[in-house]
């Protein structure tokens, strides 16, 4: 790995992979996309100018590549979808429960929200700048603060309904 990259891999990892594990919602899988990301930075000829940025707008479009490309092929197969949540229930100590309980709850609430929402806050939480957010996303400078605040709002608003459904007994699926 040349001497640039390997800065920035050490850097750049772990925020690269809780970026993915929560578009991807599988560890493992994270880790293989991030890996994959770095394959095609170590192919990236000149190396970009933000190359924080450049590597989570790719890591992001691997995970939209593949979240495609799993549709494609379960419409192929017509397979049914069966939740990880229904069939993998946990068993333990109540804190463990807890804990996958409110993983599914803000599972929910980021898939509720837009696309450039969620995104948004994946990268902020990720520890970019919101420079770089603005090149990762697309969006201007001025635009990443107030995107990031709405989003911020509507998360929080989605986690609590599906806080507020599960006490009253609402299934959602």
């Amino acid at each position: 790995m040349s001497e640039p990259w390997a800065t920035i891999y050490g850097q750049v990892w772990d925020d690269l992979v809780r970026f993915l594990d929560r578009k991807v919602w599988d560890p493992e899988r994270a880790r293989d996309l991030a890996q994959e990301t770095f394959v095609r930075a170590l192919q990236a000829d000149p190396m970009p100018d933000d190359p924080r940025a450049w590597l989570f707008t790719v890591a992001g479009n691997l995970a939209r590549d593949e979240a495609r490309m799993a549709i494609r092929r379960r419409q192929k197969l017509k397979l049914i979808r069966v939740d990880a949540e229904d069939s993998d229930l946990v068993v333990g100590p109540d804190e463990e429960l807890e804990v996958s309980e409110r993983r599914v709850k803000v599972r929910q609430a980021l898939e509720s929200l837009s696309e450039r929402d969620r995104e948004a806050l994946l990268l902020c939480d990720a520890g970019l700048s919101y420079a770089e957010i603005a090149t990762a996303t697309g969006l201007s400078s001025g635009a990443v603060g107030t995107t990031l605040s709405r989003a911020r709002r509507k998360l929080a608003a989605a986690y609590e309904a599906a806080a507020g459904d599960e006490e009253s007994g609402v299934a959602h699926r």
